[in-house]
């Protein structure tokens, strides 16, 4: 567990990070949702293959880093992904966004390809829902708060099946105890971008994952994302949400393995 001070150029942003697996191994990346802190990964990374170095981050206004003022935008998103790899010296990892974070990989593969050798677009797009649509979202949270949005929000986050669990609360918690700040900023950044053109010029191995039961990225949008990039590879995970990896995190766990060795990663 650490913080990294990303210094003038990201806006002195703080990052909480945690490094996991082998520290000499070839590493992974994870980039988390909306809503949610590192924690996300919890259950996929001990069934992931020995000899890697797992890195994850909350991006800013989330989890245990730091708070700057919203809005935020995407650049603003990359700019502090680039700045915690750099200062880590991390290059030629396996990028695996989801949701926001699968945004941030996206525009962090465009930026600075030394640094991403594959990424993983899980449940999310090049571009997700409306400006109309997160306006709307941002000015209820600025007036509410996120408690009130929460039910709708774990709807489209989770399976019927799921919805009925006891842990569905542990993620409930975890949405409604994030920065009312942090989660507006974030959505402002979402809000605001377009990366169909960015993506479609990628040329890296590209798998996307979607889940069946999706309300917030359905399989359509990343399967159309995914196969912006030539030679890109799909996979739908059936009896789970928008957070497949807390859902089904053995399947997707078989998935990222098999792209991991596809890729010369193990």
């Amino acid at each position: 567990m650490h913080m990294a001070c990303l210094g003038p150029e990201t806006g002195n942003v703080r990052l909480h990070y945690r490094i996991d697996g082998d520290p000499d191994g070839a590493p992974v990346v994870f980039a988390n949702s909306l809503g949610t802190d590192l924690r996300l990964w919890d259950a996929v990374l001990p069934l992931l293959p020995k000899g890697l170095k797992f890195i994850r981050y909350d991006k800013r206004g989330h989890g245990l880093s730091s708070l700057p003022p919203a809005p935020y935008s995407m650049d603003d998103l990359v700019g502090d992904a680039e700045a915690l790899l750099d200062m880590l010296n991390i290059r030629d990892c396996m990028f695996v966004g989801l949701s926001i974070g699968g945004m941030i990989a996206q525009g962090l593969a465009a930026k600075r390809l030394d640094q991403v050798h594959a990424m993983v677009l899980s449940n999310t797009g090049a571009k997700i829902g409306t400006p109309d649509m997160w306006d709307t979202r941002i000015a209820a949270v600025n007036a509410g708060g996120i408690e009130p949005l929460a039910d709708a929000v774990m709807e489209r986050w989770f399976s019927q099946a799921f919805l009925s669990t006891p842990e569905l609360e542990i993620w409930r918690n975890m949405l409604v105890r994030q920065p009312g700040e942090g989660y507006s900023g974030c959505s402002s950044a979402i809000s605001g971008t377009d990366l169909y053109t960015p993506t479609g010029g990628l040329r890296l191995p590209v798998l996307g994952i979607a889940g069946d039961e999706d309300g917030s990225t359905p399989p359509d949008l990343v399967r159309e994302t995914v196969n912006l990039v030539p030679g890109s590879k799909f996979q739908l995970i059936r009896k789970a949400g928008h957070l497949p990896c807390v859902e089904q995190p053995a399947a997707y766990a078989a998935i990222l393995t098999d792209f991991l060795r596809e890729t010369g990663h193990i």
